[in-house]
């Protein structure tokens, strides 16, 4: 079982600058290597209507854009929603940008009223992502978002 209080603290001690870009490549990295069964951690910013750009991300080149009609991302960022995905296969509009996911976890990220992009992490395992790894992971992108001067963002 995932610490995430544990988590918390230790994300919050490394993001000791408001740049949103420098926080998002460290978030990226530091869940890569404080969660287990990962193959991809990362960032996609909207930055144009409807549109996810790739941002900072650790693992395999991704996928770019990512249009919010298509994929987990993009119901994600349409909803603002959290989307918990216990196998990708069974997703119609999945976009598979490495065939070694099977579970995939998407967290909107929101600066007052307007999306400023999504957290995607995804797995080789089907059902990763339980419902306590939601809530921690929803709570560590507050703590993302809270060190981040994300509102004077170019994604936003």
């Amino acid at each position: 079982m995932t610490d995430y209080a544990s988590l918390e603290r230790q994300l919050a001690a490394l993001l000791d600058t408001r740049d949103w870009l420098t926080n998002a490549a460290q978030t990226s990295a530091f869940l890569m290597q404080a969660l287990d069964d990962l193959n991809w951690v990362g960032f996609y910013l909207q930055r144009q209507p409807e549109t996810l750009i790739l941002g900072p991300f650790q693992g395999l080149p991704a996928c770019n854009p990512i249009p919010f009609s298509k994929g987990v991302c993009g119901a994600a960022a349409r909803s603002r929603q959290t989307q918990r995905v216990d196998d990708v296969h069974a997703v119609p509009d999945h976009i598979a940008c490495d065939a070694a996911s099977r579970s995939e976890l998407v967290v909107p990220i929101v600066v007052g009223e307007h999306l400023w992009g999504v957290l995607d992490i995804d797995s080789p395992l089907p059902a990763r992502f339980s419902r306590e790894d939601q809530a921690g992971i929803e709570r560590l992108c507050r703590v993302f978002g809270a060190a981040s001067d994300l509102a004077n963002s170019p994604a936003t």
